[in-house]
């Protein structure tokens, strides 16, 4: 019985500790910028993968335009709806282009996927996460390699490896070096 109440009173005192805190000193979180919080939209979208690329453009007037490629509408849409969600956004233009249904394309995508992130390979490390950091958009034979690496070598690696696929008529190396 005696075990009970020392219990409660131990909880209540714990109680009125914690609520005596002065609200100075709990941090408050730290504001996103209304830029970081659309990509941030956009990455977190189940439908946005390494075969798609969405950039936005904050614009004045609290417009966002998107612009990139996907290959599902449903990602596109995705985007659009999340993107009008965000504080601040007023008007979302949808530029983004959804790329034409090609099981020749598909094939590019499974070889180059592979080309690029084979296991042990040097480039394994940017598959390794939910959103790999290389993206790689094919359209009609093209391919194109978007996002970020670590260094110049590996840009290098990627765009040679995506060379060396066949099928593919042009590869375009538009990744850029992580600077931080």
């Amino acid at each position: 019985m005696f075990s009970h109440i020392r219990s409660l009173i131990f909880l209540l005192v714990l109680f009125v500790a914690i609520t005596a805190i002065p609200a100075t000193a709990k941090t408050p979180p730290v504001p996103r910028t209304q830029a970081a919080e659309i990509r941030h939209q956009i990455l977190m979208s189940p439908y946005y993968g390494v075969f798609d690329w969405i950039e936005a453009e904050v614009r004045p007037g609290r417009r966002v335009v998107l612009h990139g490629q996907v290959r599902e509408p449903y990602a596109k849409s995705d985007a659009e709806s999340r993107i009008r969600k965000v504080e601040g956004v007023a008007v979302v233009v949808n530029e983004i282009e959804v790329l034409p249904v090609s099981q020749i394309d598909d094939n590019i995508r499974v070889a180059m996927y592979r080309a690029i992130f084979r296991y042990n390979g040097p480039l394994f490390r940017y598959a390794n996460s939910v959103n790999p950091s290389i993206h790689i958009i094919v359209n009609n034979g093209r391919v194109t390699l978007k996002g970020i690496v670590g260094d110049r070598m590996d840009r290098q690696l990627a765009f040679i490896a995506a060379r060396n696929v066949p099928g593919v008529f042009e590869v375009r190396n538009e990744l850029t070096i992580d600077r931080a």
